[in-house]
């Protein structure tokens, strides 16, 4: 197989920089005039066009790239991708002044979806499925995490994951499964809630890890979900079966689960919008990956978003996802997160973007294969309708993808449109 050699990059963002960097040409990992090579799907060389080896100088492909910015492919390390049904008329609620909770002790918000994701079959939820990465896909996304969760039993949980095994390897954006039986108690076990969580441990998990359904074990640790100790349990339970922890955590009242996740040395710690310095000093310690979600934030309308800073002083390795899902963040706009991060949560537009892809990376237990265009990696990355790496969180709400590379092969084109004539002064 030949080498495709991809030219005349502006501006490169390899990623590769230390993640206490405080410069963001040196945090990006900034190269200008720059170009990668690729044999198959992986990246062998990475540097500066003059310095590009006579090896690949004579009898190679080559692609111009006419001066635009290449930064990694996009890494969706939240989501709820597998569902059916649509929650819009909770919009209408929460913008009259039903709160989250409300609509959800009126017979709304997971359990509504779950229903509906119970009466769909598998060509619906794989159909629906497919819509859904395609989105993401035009969006930059080249990983995306799935959890299940909206099935709250064994047999409706097993068919969401089976539904994103069959998507892994058919669609261009790779899946990651993470297995999220206790993501709210089902109506059927209302009033008796310990006979769920003994589903979820003796049932679910065993058949999910004997069947290689998925990668890792979550829980919402909430108020009106599962309290710290039955966390514990299920996410124990998961670690015997070979699952790795990942907790939802400090989203709407603060319960404890940040330190629970520091404690079993979970992968990552999500959501978090109230957390408190010694939160973010534990997970720094214990390696654990705080990802923030500001879409669900805004969606549900809180004011307090979760500080991005706060984490990063502390010295830990922040992502960002969309939390894509039918109630609180229905959005596949992962630049959109990155904007809302570095206006509202105390981080560089630089950090927003690692956050988005190395950090993200990490965050789905990734980070040796992709979220950076280094020697030996995926050769997963985007290629953006902008000159400047300043211009991509600074247009908010666009999508600034001009193409997608997945696997060393073009996925998704953008049409082409001229840059703004303003930018191009700069």
């Amino acid at each position: 197989m030949q080498p495709v050699v991809w030219k005349n990059i502006g501006q490169l963002l390899t990623m590769s920089g230390d993640c206490c960097a405080t410069e963001d040409d040196a945090l990006l990992g900034l190269l200008p005039s720059a170009a990668v090579v690729t044999l198959s799907d992986r990246i062998v060389w990475v540097g500066l066009e003059m310095d590009l080896p006579a090896e690949y100088q004579e009898g190679v492909s080559c692609r111009d790239l006419g001066g635009k910015v290449v930064m990694p492919g996009l890494v969706e390390c939240h989501t709820h991708l597998v569902y059916a049904g649509n929650r819009a008329h909770e919009f209408v609620l929460r913008a009259k002044g039903a709160t989250y909770r409300e609509i959800g002790e009126a017979g709304g918000g997971i359990l509504y979806t779950v229903e509906a994701t119970r009466r769909a079959s598998v060509p619906e939820l794989l159909e629906l499925a497919t819509h859904r990465l395609d989105r993401f896909l035009r969006w930059g996304v080249t990983t995306l995490e799935a959890k299940s969760g909206y099935g709250l039993d064994t047999d409706s949980e097993c068919r969401i994951l089976e539904v994103a095994r069959q998507l892994d390897g058919r669609h261009p954006v790779s899946l990651v499964s993470t297995f999220l039986g206790a993501h709210a108690v089902p109506r059927e076990h209302k009033g008796c809630r310990e006979a769920y969580v003994a589903t979820v441990i003796d049932e679910m998990i065993p058949r999910v890890a004997s069947e290689g359904l998925a990668e890792f074990c979550d829980v919402f640790c909430e108020a009106g979900a599962f309290t710290v100790e039955e966390s514990r349990r299920i996410l124990e339970a998961g670690l015997a079966r070979g699952l790795k922890p990942k907790i939802h955590a400090e989203q709407l009242t603060r319960q404890g689960g940040t330190a629970l996740a520091a404690e079993l040395k979970a992968v990552s710690a999500d959501h978090l919008d109230l957390c408190v310095p010694e939160d973010a000093r534990a997970l720094a310690v214990s390696g654990a990956v705080p990802v923030l979600l500001p879409g669900a934030t805004f969606f549900v309308g809180h004011k307090t978003f979760p500080s991005g800073r706060m984490f990063r002083d502390a010295g830990c390795e922040v992502a960002l996802s969309t939390d894509y899902n039918p109630g609180s963040s229905h959005t596949w706009n992962l630049w959109l997160m990155g904007t809302m991060a570095s206006v509202y949560m105390g981080m560089s537009p630089a950090e927003s973007l690692r956050g988005m892809t190395r950090s993200a990376a990490k965050a789905v237990g990734r980070e040796e294969r992709i979220g950076r265009i280094s020697p030996g990696f995926q050769a997963d990355f985007v290629v953006l309708q902008a000159l400047r790496w300043e211009e991509i969180l600074y247009q908010f709400g666009d999508n600034p993808v001009w193409q997608v590379v997945k696997g060393g092969e073009v996925v998704s084109t953008a049409a082409d449109c001229p840059s703004d004539p303003v930018l191009k002064r700069w």
